[in-house]
């Protein structure tokens, strides 16, 4: 018996049920385990920037929030129903796939498609791993100065080498279905975190009784915009992730679970942030608690987070660059090597650049806002115009069709102003000193 079990395909589907449609394998992720997947890689290192953001923007940046936790979500589910199509109309795409989210590009846009999608991708999820590294790095560094007994004064660019020489090892792993304990962990330890955060703050309202409001300007609203797409960008994994369920089908209610789950996280850590540190919130919320206990609580879990989400976003980055080189999907020499070059890459661009608010906001403002608000979008509706007499149709309403639209022209506004404005900041804002210059660099 095949590996692969298609459901009915010879009676046409609407936009609406498309991710009904598909194909089902005997083994792979359930709907619950690819929802802690994409919690576990988009959750963590956002919820660290988004009380800031949202205090550089007031309330304003709330609404932006909720905004954006919708549109990211739809367009996720977009993007699955994409998936979909692709394995309905073509047969290749049942069996493995390295590079499921170009190949979308690719079969609605032809070689431009799959060019501009692997690009984004690649630069995305390398950005996301960069600025893991360099968060974790920075927390194990506080860690160790604030709770040894003799302060250490080791540096924080030591630390990000000793970080990425001992994740290279899990970085081998083949696909997500290969180390899905890893998603649960960091799931898990992200939701401890973000509770206790939450309390944290609350114990800190006597102590910033008298903090003043953040002034608004329309600089700190565009950077506002890319650091929150950052917090729900995880659509750059998203077919990845889908690929690997036993019934791909199904992903929306994983999209759904998770959106959900990752909004009941970031909400009240934002806002507790927001009224109480006001002006005095760093880009680091934890840098801000003052309860010690509850502070190094999330120190740790945060940390266990990015550790575990390190190894997830690198996957799909390393799985693609395989699939060029042509290295057999097996593990092996050429895999091991490959996979530690790029671990390498990682930690030398964190060596250059060692500011995570720098990297969030410019990876957040270009190429997670292409793969979040105008691809899935794009693809989407240029899919549902092909047609063939072996094809299911799609059915695509003129709301939709209008929505879709006016996500695409969102982010593409939005995107440029929001890249503009990091750049900005990278140039004239950031004092970054590379850690291979001043490698007693302790600060981001």
């Amino acid at each position: 018996m095949s590996q692969v079990e298609l459901y009915d395909e010879s009676t046409p589907f609407k936009a609406g049920s498309i991710q009904e449609s598909g194909h089902a394998q005997k083994k792979g992720l359930t709907v619950i385990t690819a929802a802690l997947f994409l919690v576990g890689e988009m959750a963590g290192s956002g919820v660290l920037a988004l009380p800031r953001a949202v205090v550089d923007t007031g309330w304003n940046g709330v609404v932006m929030l909720l905004l954006c936790c919708a549109v990211a979500g739809h367009n996720g589910i977009m993007l699955g129903r994409c998936w979909n199509i692709l394995q309905l109309r073509w047969p290749e795409y049942r069996d493995h796939v390295r590079d499921p989210y170009p190949a979308i590009g690719e079969r609605a846009y032809g070689k431009v498609g799959k060019v501009a999608v692997s690009v984004c991708v690649n630069v995305t999820l390398f950005g996301v791993a960069t600025v893991f590294l360099l968060l974790a790095a920075e927390n194990l560094q506080t860690l160790v100065q604030d709770l040894s007994p003799h302060r250490s004064t080791f540096s924080f660019c030591f630390w990000l080498i000793i970080l990425a020489g001992a994740l290279t090892p899990f970085t081998w792993l083949g696909s997500p279905k290969d180390f899905w304990p890893a998603a649960v962990a960091a799931t898990v330890a992200t939701v401890l975190a973000c509770v206790l955060m939450f309390i944290g703050v609350l114990v800190d309202i006597p102590n910033f009784k008298h903090t003043k409001d953040q002034e608004e300007d329309i600089k700190a609203v565009f950077l506002t915009f890319g650091t929150i797409l950052f917090a729900f960008g995880g659509a750059s994994t998203f077919p990845t992730i889908q690929h690997d369920m036993k019934e791909p089908q199904k992903f929306s209610r994983s999209v759904v679970l998770a959106f959900a789950a990752l909004l009941l996280m970031y909400l009240p850590v934002s806002i507790a942030g927001f009224l109480v540190y006001k002006s005095e919130c760093d880009n680091n919320v934890l840098t801000t608690l003052t309860a010690g206990g509850l502070k190094y609580a999330s120190l740790i879990l945060i940390t266990l987070h990015l550790i575990f989400a390190f190894i997830i976003v690198i996957n799909p980055v390393c799985q693609e660059l395989e699939e060029r080189f042509r290295i057999a999907n097996r593990f092996g020499v050429f895999r091991i090597l490959l996979r530690t070059l790029l671990v390498g890459l990682v930690l030398f661009t964190g060596e250059s650049l060692p500011h995570f608010g720098a990297i969030l906001s410019l990876v957040g403002g270009s190429t997670i806002t292409c793969l979040t608000f105008v691809f899935p979008s794009l693809f989407y509706l240029k899919l549902s115009r092909q047609t063939s007499p072996d094809w299911p149709e799609v059915e695509v309403q003129p709301y939709e069709w209008a929505w879709h639209i006016e996500f695409i022209l969102i982010g593409v506004v939005g995107g440029i102003a929001s890249t503009y404005s990091a750049i900005d900041g990278i140039a004239s804002g950031f004092q970054v000193v590379p850690c291979y210059v001043n490698m007693t660099a302790a600060n981001m």
